[in-house]
Order: C-alpha cells, then sequence, then structure tokens
C-alpha cells in the first residue's frame, strides 16, 4: 500500500506468487508509509526466493532501501529461512508472518514471525570465535545483526524486527 492509495507494480506480482495479505503487524504510523506489506508465507524454503524478489522488487520501486538493498535482500532472506527452518522445522502447514514497511522519516522495518517454540538470543554461540569459525551454519542471526541498523528479538525469539534507515 502507498500513501496515496496507489499500489506499486511489484505488488501485484508478489500477490501472484502465492502468498496473501493479512492483518498489520508492522508499528510504523500508516499515514506516513510509502509502502506497508503484510505477507504470510507456507514453511517452504522454496518460497523464500520469491518472496524476496517480490519484496526486493518493491523496495527498489518505491526507494526504500536506496544504496542499501543488498544488506535487506540479505537480511530479509536469512530472516526467513530462520523462521521456516528453525522455528516452524519446515513443516508446510505451518506459516511464517511477515511484514515490511517504509516510510520517509524511520527507513525500512522488517518484522517476521513464526509459531516455533522460540529461543534466546544470547545463547548463541558466536561465530566469530574459536572453532565457531570453522562451522558450516550459524553466522545467520550475527550476519543479520552486522547487515541491519537495528535487530531486535520478540515474543520469546519467534519475532525478529529488523530496521534499515
Amino acid at each position: 500500500m502507498i500513501k496515496d492509495g496507489k499500489q506499486p507494480a511489484a505488488a501485484g506480482r508478489l500477490a501472484a506468487r502465492g502468498s496473501r495479505m493479512t492483518r498489520p503487524s508492522c508499528e510504523f504510523e500508516t499515514d506516513k508509509l510509502l509502502v506497508r506489506l503484510d505477507i504470510v508465507i507456507a514453511a517452504d524454503v522454496k518460497a523464500i526466493s520469491p518472496i524476496v524478489e517480490g519484496v526486493m522488487g518493491i523496495v527498489q520501486e518505491m526507494k526504500c532501501a536506496a544504496g542499501k538493498e543488498y544488506d535487506v535482500e540479505f537480511a530479509l532472506r536469512e530472516a526467513l529461512a530462520n523462521a521456516i527452518i528453525h522455528g516452524c522445522k519446515q513443516d508446510t502447514a505451518k506459516k511464517v508472518e511477515c511484514c515490511v514497511a517504509c516510510d520517509t522519516s524511520r527507513g525500512m522495518l522488517i518484522v517476521v514471525r513464526d509459531p516455533g517454540p522460540g529461543f534466546d538470543p544470547a545463547s548463541l554461540p558466536s561465530p566469530i570465535v574459536g572453532q565457531n569459525i570453522f562451522a558450516e551454519h550459524g553466522r545467520g542471526i550475527y550476519l543479520i545483526t552486522q547487515f541491519m541498523d537495528e535487530v531486535r528479538f520478540e515474543r520469546g525469539g519467534t519475532e525478529i524486527h529488523m530496521r534499515k534507515y
């Protein structure tokens, strides 16, 4: 949705890829938004790329993260993968919710929520210390925090809020 009521062209492509709009989950003031998307996807890793491509098409069209698109794309892709793989255990009967919002004064906000048991982000081992450097996985949250300006976890670790200014 755009402030003036027009929908970006890429929004139609995103909806056509199997997502559906749901109730709002981003805490931005709606009267200041350039764009807002609420998406629900089945917990299937094959759904990640089409959703990310659709969202990034809208982000680029609306100039929501001009010059920072790679950072946003990486963080979104990783957050969705974590929600599907760890939160939903790749059970396609489960759903992952994603909200993307952009306004001129506060940048972009991305919220990804899963129905899993959650986790304590403080308990994650650092991927840049000791033997963890050689691990083949376990860097996603660390990298998200490097690419995004703000990252916080809510609802016991089942929801990640990421902001890019």
